[in-house]
């Protein structure tokens, strides 16, 4: 049963979902090329998508080969045709390389069997030649129909009726090697998988004191290894855009035995597979070995991860990422003209976009261009902004200079965090403390939050304290929810004490209000008038100024995998419905974003209220769910999303109401959404974000160098988050107005716009706003 929930406001000016029709449409949707986890939820999201606006979707198998091949290669998808596939890694409708595809023969054979089904929408999921052979076909088109005319295989009609071909990409590759985007599909996934071995090899190597180097995939783009790298905080990384200068070989061993000579019982070197010196001679894993025996006579040995990096279960970021790319590819087919040329949906920042397809092919191919001639400066900007980013992030901070060539500034930075503990906070005191010691600073370490600093454990923090500590979860200073409020006196004379020129806050929404209390009172205390700066880190992602929190990701793969886990408990038992509890406060972002990555059939969260009248459309809606071939449900609730509603409530009435058709069972997730490793995401997030606020601060202090200056202005108390874009620092004073205090969330978050696709996917009637999509930008190098 389809349920009616249009809350959405109606302006004038704001396009709607309902204001396109795939009615008379058909839509071919097929993935092509390597395999990637996540491939599944976009072609899950593209059938859903197309049959909920009307249109016939329909799965082209084996790629372009089905194409060609046509027959039963070529079927009509349904609504259950895409259930339970969105845990699946890998691709269910399959993908061949297809040398009959690279001819206008095979061409042509593949437009014939498209146009007898109608199709003339393609949704390509797959990497550049996949998509660059998606666009060849559709310049080629109407020549192609002409021919088919000619040799009576279709009549004049049909040229007419079928005269244009729609083409819109989704790039789907583990390497992340297409640019124009910030992640393709598969990313993300690979790095779990990379860095569940990094984490497994770390343990072993540390018992024997061992050198290890890990070969992960990556033929022309050094992406994987270079975040692995600095997820792990490898001590060395070679790549294909970047090679090491001449006489590497030599700096190598002497950066591998300092760090022995550091008490560092391991060390770890990651290749990309297509790694090269600067005259573009390969450099194998086995040579590296070779090398550190030879020269060091360490213990070494090689791990090739090959294929093990693209299997397993999509992340949730993959699931997320291609449930919206899928959608959105369906809605820039409906809006399509003649005149459109074919283009990619991909992400900028944390939004959407559509770019044209060949801009982002040709650029892809001016890397490889630039690496053949060895232009490697060139190749690593033209990767984009967010590959030089992690590039010069990791030379930070893996290489020391000697005490002796650093100028010292003279400056105290101290490091704190407070709130509940978020996976990926160690992460950003490593990169903070190092970024802060190579710029000149001591850095000090303030221990358990606020109550630690008023008692004043307080100690100096070097380079090495911090090694090893990314992979690490919660927090190794030690974190509490206690406010400065109340210690503010005893705060101000430990940072007369210890001369604290400025300090970094990572943590959650009592960061945020502890900085907005310590800027209210510098009247009272000059001490306090110093930069001050938040870092967002909270698996609840509710800290005003920032879209993502450092540790939402990780506790947001918590809750997906047991949904997972709860989905398959359910295959042996029918007609069950599952209701689960999940953390986050007042702010919804778990929820929702959990039901949208494991294919939840309804989330309660606080930011839209709901009433009896929804909780029993929600249960009509199940009992016909029922009656198909998926026999199962899941529901998700934020823990605060209603006083009176509770999750037993909802139990209950669940069970009461779905008597005789349903049984359900319920689950409280509780803190394992705050425990466990770091995800890749976090890892990679709190690195970066804590080495641009440290940057920040560096930035204020040569400022006030030799001035004795006094910080009393907004600007000089910010919180540093993602906004639309980019990354941005916005002064805790501006983003009051943007807080409702009491429910401790911003009063605009960017995630309640998904919401719609979440209940789209789920079968129910939405209005979605699709204002934002639609326009066709340019791609630029430093776009990404």
């Amino acid at each position: 049963m389809d349920v009616d929930d249009s809350r959405a406001p109606k302006g004038s000016l704001r396009k709607f979902l309902e204001h396109l029709s795939g009615a008379g449409k058909a839509i071919g949707v097929l993935t092509s090329g390597g395999d990637a986890q996540g491939m599944n939820a976009a072609v899950r999201a593209v059938v859903r998508m197309g049959i909920y606006v009307g249109a016939k979707v329909y799965f082209i198998y084996e790629g372009y080969q089905g194409m060609v091949d046509g027959g039963s290669n070529i079927a009509e998808a349904d609504w259950e045709s895409v259930s339970s596939i969105l845990q699946v890694g890998g691709t269910i409708i399959g993908s061949a390389r297809c040398q009959a595809f690279r001819t206008r023969e095979g061409r042509l054979k593949a437009a014939c069997n498209l146009l007898q089904r109608g199709i003339t929408n393609l949704c390509v999921i797959g990497g550049d030649g996949s998509l660059t052979g998606a666009n060849l076909f559709r310049k080629e088109w109407s020549g192609l129909l002409e021919e088919l005319a000619r040799n009576s295989q279709i009549d004049k009609e049909a040229v007419q009726k079928y005269a244009y071909l729609n083409v819109v990409g989704m790039v789907g590759s583990i390497d992340n090697d297409f640019c124009g985007t910030d992640m393709t599909i598969g990313t993300d996934s690979a790095l779990h998988r990379i860095i569940e071995v990094v984490d497994a090899i770390m343990t072993t190597a540390q018992s024997h004191q061992r050198t290890f180097v890990l070969e992960v995939m990556g033929r022309h783009c050094g992406y994987l290894a270079l975040v692995s790298a600095l997820a792990c905080g490898a001590d060395w990384v070679f790549l294909p855009e970047s090679p090491p200068e001449e006489g590497w070989e030599e700096q190598m061993c002497v950066k591998l035995s300092e760090n022995r000579a550091r008490k560092k019982r391991l060390n770890i070197i990651i290749v990309a597979e297509g790694a090269i010196d600067t005259q573009n001679k390969p450099i194998t894993s086995e040579k590296i070995k070779e090398l550190v025996v030879t020269q060091l006579g360490y213990d070494t040995r090689v791990t090739i991860l090959g294929h093990v990096q693209r299997g397993g279960t999509p992340s949730a970021f993959d699931r997320i990422l291609a449930s919206r790319m899928g959608v959105e590819a369906v809605i820039a087919l409906l809006e399509a003209t003649p005149d459109t040329p074919a283009c990619v949906v991909s992400l900028n920042g944390n939004h959407a976009v559509r770019l044209p397809l060949m801009e982002c092919v040709q650029m892809t191919q001016d890397v490889q261009k630039a690496m053949d001639e060895r232009r490697f400066q060139d190749a690593v900007r033209l990767r984009g902004r967010s590959f030089a980013g992690n590039l010069n992030t990791y030379k930070r901070l893996a290489i020391k200079l000697p005490d002796d060539q650093i100028p010292k500034t003279n400056c105290n930075v101290a490091v704190i965090n407070v709130g509940a503990p978020a996976a990926g906070m160690n992460a950003a005191v490593r990169s903070a403390v190092r970024v802060g010691i190579a710029d000149g600073h001591r850095m000090l370490a303030i221990y358990d939050g606020f109550d630690g600093f008023a008692k004043g454990q307080i100690k100096e923090i070097g380079w090495t304290d911090v090694g090893g500590w990314t992979g690490q979860g919660g927090s190794i200073l030690g974190t509490k929810r206690v406010l400065p409020g109340k210690y503010l006196e005893e705060i101000a004379t430990q940072m007369r004490t210890h001369s604290i020129n400025a300090l970094l806050i990572i943590g959650g929404f009592e960061a945020y209000k502890s900085a907005c209390d310590m800027a209210e009172a510098r009247g009272l205390h000059q001490e306090l008038c110093i930069p001050l700066c938040v870092v967002p880190a909270t698996i609840s992602n509710n800290v005003p100024g920032t879209e993502i929190s450092l540790g939402s990701d990780t506790g947001l793969n918590a809750v997906v995998e047991t949904c997972d886990r709860i989905k398959q408990s359910a295959s042996g038992t029918k007609r069950r419905v599952f209701i689960i509890e999940t953390m986050g406060g007042y702010c919804g972002y778990l929820a929702n974003m959990g039901g949208l990555a494991a294919g939840a059939d309804a989330a309660y969260i606080f930011e839209e209220p709901f009433d009896i009248r929804d909780l029993q459309s929600n249960v009509e809606h199940l009992t016909e769910k029922m009656k198909t071939t998926i026999q199962r449900g899941l529901v998700l609730r934020n823990e605060s999303c209603s006083e009176n509603y509770t999750t037993d409530f909802i139990y209950q009435l669940y069970s009461e109401e779905g008597k005789g058709v349903f049984d359900c069972r319920k689950n409280v997730l509780g803190h394992m959404q705050q425990g466990g490793a770091p995800s890749p995401f976090d890892r990679n997030f709190g690195t970066k974000i804590s080495a641009r606020a440290m940057e920040w601060i560096t930035a204020k202090l040569k400022e006030a160098r030799g001035r004795g200056k006094k910080f009393t202005t907004d600007d000089s108390v910010c919180v540093l988050g993602i906004s639309k874009r980019n990354v941005i620092f916005q002064p805790v004073a501006e983003l009051k107005k943007q807080t409702d205090f009491e429910h401790r969330i911003p009063k605009e978050q960017w995630w309640l716009k998904l919401r719609p696709l979440m209940k789209i996917l789920a079968k129910y009637k939405a209005s979605y706003d699709v204002s934002d999509s639609g326009q066709l930008e340019h791609v630029q190098p430093w776009s990404v």
